[in-house]
């Protein structure tokens, strides 16, 4: 039981790492246009903007349920 518990907490250290690592460099290549989908909501005011990625978020949120449930998946094997 342990060394399973083990198994999982690196693959999830690995995975947050490469996450962490695609956010970093999100930021220079805006990945997948993440943060420009349409449907993501900008109001502009005069002296303020007002951003919610509402459609970037539900496909992070796809991706990464996919993600773990392959993972899941491997670990009843």
């Amino acid at each position: 039981m342990s060394f399973q518990l083990g198994k999982m907490l690196v693959i999830v250290g690995v995975l947050m790492v490469a996450v962490g690592l695609l956010l970093m460099a999100g930021t220079r290549f805006s990945f997948f246009g993440l943060g420009r989908l349409p449907g993501d909501v900008t109001y502009k005011g005069k002296n303020w903007v007002f951003y919610f990625p509402i459609v970037s978020s539900l496909v992070v949120s796809v991706v990464l349920t996919l993600i773990f449930w392959v993972i899941s998946s491997l670990m009843r094997r």
